[in-house]
């Protein structure tokens, strides 16, 4: 039996596309916060062949990350990991989002950088959404990337007086997503593995369809107006570009971010910008 392992944090859409392309014939550990979620997507993917097993995890709390590196190592060696968790700004406060998509990213890159196997290789689903802010300074993004997990929150940049709301909050930990990955990956290489993001833009999924009829829907239907591709993107997209980051074909390749948005960032700074930020449209 092969015992090599492959992990998913986030039981959704674009994590199951992206282990359905790089989990076959290992084995997959599944975590994720919702018990239910699990339970689906475990069925799913053993009825389609896969070996499977699951974990409940908070990605918020390093002892729950620790747990799963712990499971993880006793179905065999690392190989994979893939970060497809977090919560949404319209799902979480600023608190929580800083707490789960900055915070415990920068955890999960640490603990699982500490064991993963030679030859592995990471995904972490960042978003475009931290390609809307302004660039920032050379300071804030040494602190933003270098800082000890332990201190991140207390950095004066992401305090209530900066981060004002969720979307804020949602931008800042995207953008850190990318500056830690970065600066992580130097350690990463050190065992002989690689870590990457990938910067979705609007992906249909489940969450996706929420927004689309929420407030902010208009304004995404006016987006994709501007788009290449006139519509939003799928999870078997993303989950190609994850596919060649995992894969030997990707093995020059760490510590870079790729966004895969439908050329809508680039409409937000270079095309017909005042139309597109006023739509409200940022995630």
């Amino acid at each position: 039996m092969n015992n090599e392992v492959i992990v998913l944090f986030g039981a959704g859409s674009i994590g199951e596309a992206i282990v359905r392309r790089v989990a076959a014939g290992r084995n997959l550990l599944l975590a994720d916060y919702n018990e239910a979620k699990l339970v689906e997507m475990k069925q799913r993917l053993m009825e389609a062949g896969f070996t499977v097993a699951t974990i409940k995890a908070d990605l918020s709390s390093r002892d729950s990350i620790k747990a799963v590196v712990a499971k993880a190592q006793s179905l065999g060696s690392i190989m994979g990991l893939v970060n497809a968790a977090g919560v949404s700004p319209s799902q979480a406060s600023p608190e929580q989002v800083l707490k789960v998509d900055l915070y415990g990213t920068s955890v999960l890159l640490e603990e699982f950088g500490r064991v993963m196997a030679p030859g592995g290789a990471g995904i972490v689903i960042s978003s475009q959404s931290g390609h809307r802010l302004p660039a920032l300074s050379q300071a804030d993004n040494q602190a933003l990337a270098m800082t000890p997990t332990e201190e991140l929150l207390a950095l004066p940049i992401l305090q209530p007086d900066v981060i004002k709301d969720s979307l804020a909050a949602y931008q800042y930990a995207k953008r850190t997503n990318v500056l830690r990955v970065a600066a992580e990956s130097v350690k990463w290489q050190a065992r002989g593995a690689r870590i990457n993001t990938i910067s979705p833009g609007i992906i249909m999924t489940p969450l996706a369809v929420d927004e689309l009829n929420g407030p902010r829907g208009a304004g995404y239907k006016q987006m994709f107006e501007s788009m290449v591709t006139k519509r939003p993107g799928t999870p078997d997209e993303i989950a190609n570009l994850a596919e060649l980051l995992m894969d030997r074909r990707g093995a020059f390749i760490t510590g870079s971010d790729f966004l895969a948005d439908g050329g809508i960032t680039a409409q937000y700074w270079y095309g017909n910008v005042a139309e597109v930020r006023n739509s409200g449209a940022q995630k």
